[in-house]
């Protein structure tokens, strides 16, 4: 069974997609970018802050789908510049301090809305 997840405690889609979708135990978050929900605003260009508001909108999502972040197995982080790996490290290190998810990281050309960091989520029940 599938099921669409929307929350009003991250952004809304910026495109033909879902926040996210939940099927058989799983949840699959779409790249989640750093905007923040209550503004529909960007956060300032600087890597932590940007990292920050994603996690805080994966967080929005997660808690509205009934996970956690101790439900996460893996993640993508998409990165405009990978000189910026370290300082988005910093952030999500605080967000995993014991059991870690699996995790991909990628310098991309070019990410949406022209943003430093972009992070999509699976977690799993």
């Amino acid at each position: 069974m599938k099921r669409v997840i929307e929350t009003k405690n991250a952004p809304a889609a910026v495109g033909p997609y879902s926040q996210a979708i939940e099927a058989n135990g799983t949840l699959y978050i779409s790249g989640q970018l750093p905007i923040d929900p209550t503004t529909g605003q960007l956060v300032e260009a600087d890597i932590k802050k940007q990292t920050e508001m994603v996690f805080h909108n994966i967080e929005g999502i997660l808690t509205e789908a009934g996970y956690s972040f101790n439900d996460v197995v893996k993640m993508t982080v998409l990165l405009k510049n990978m000189d910026d790996f370290a300082s988005m490290n910093e952030v999500y290190a605080r967000y995993y301090p014991n059991e870690k998810p699996a995790r991909a990281a990628y310098q991309v050309a070019k990410l949406p809305l022209d943003v430093m960091v972009e992070i999509e989520t699976i977690a799993v029940k």
